[in-house]
């Protein structure tokens, strides 16, 4: 799923914004549920907590993506090249 976003072109700056977006949008849910809506306290609070979910999903994402950004997809693939180029020293094809 990583290796599917970063080919989307996310970045894990733009996962770690979507997660401080997300206390932001929690707080303002909240607010707005409270002042607007005659439901009461707790389905503002509902509204809040929910939308406050999303931040640590966010920055499980946003954490995972640097991982993939640091280490990357081409460590795997140029290992494999070296022990190929190694394999075909030791056992020259004539």
């Amino acid at each position: 799923m990583i290796s599917m976003l970063r080919r989307a072109g996310i970045s894990s700056s733009m996962l770690y914004t979507a997660g401080f977006a997300s206390i932001g949008m929690s707080v303002a849910s909240w607010m707005m549920s409270r002042n607007i809506e005659s439901r009461g306290l707790a389905r503002a609070d509902r509204w809040g907590i929910f939308v406050g979910q999303w931040a640590p999903t966010f920055f499980a994402l946003g954490n995972a993506m640097r991982m993939e950004e640091e280490l990357g997809e081409t460590m795997p693939s140029e290992r494999v090249e070296r022990m190929k180029s190694r394999a075909r020293e030791k056992m020259p094809v004539s």
